[in-house]
């Protein structure tokens, strides 16, 4: 039985009960199941919209995997196109900008320039080769 039905029950108990409605008590009884009824059917509300929104999720859900499909092609990607890409794989570098301290991540030429701009700020972030060099150095011994 759902809440609607059960208030639905309890307001024809009070009815079947003759209970008088003139009194305080039966005041504060028929107020407690109107505000009953207004919550069950404000539950009821809910639900349905639930279960709209649950309805719509699972079709964008099956969109997006139609999308999958044709974007990730499982065919393009086999385990050689992974090896390979593997190995064309340069050195990566991260750092953290000062300014807005976003993490960024460049490659070995970018090292070689000795600068990067934050993609993020436009913070211009210089890099000494030398002292970088010395710190690898003394990772080695």
């Amino acid at each position: 039985m759902e809440i609607t039905e059960k208030v639905a029950y309890l307001k024809g108990l009070m009815e079947g009960m003759k209970i008088d409605t003139e009194t305080n008590e039966g005041k504060i009884l028929s107020a407690m199941v109107d505000i009953l009824e207004d919550i069950g059917l404000e539950l009821e509300d809910l639900w349905n919209a639930q279960g709209e929104l649950e309805d719509g999720l699972d079709v964008v859900s099956d969109d997006l995997e139609d999308i999958e499909d044709i974007v990730y092609d499982e065919e393009s990607f086999d385990d050689e196109y992974y090896e390979d890409d593997a190995e064309e794989d340069e050195d990566c570098y991260a750092t953290t900008c000062p300014t807005c301290e976003e993490t960024i991540y460049f490659d070995e030429s970018v090292l070689e320039d000795g600068e990067v701009i934050c993609p993020n700020c436009g913070e211009k972030l210089e890099f000494d080769m030398s002292s970088l060099e010395e710190d690898s150095d003394d990772d080695q011994e």
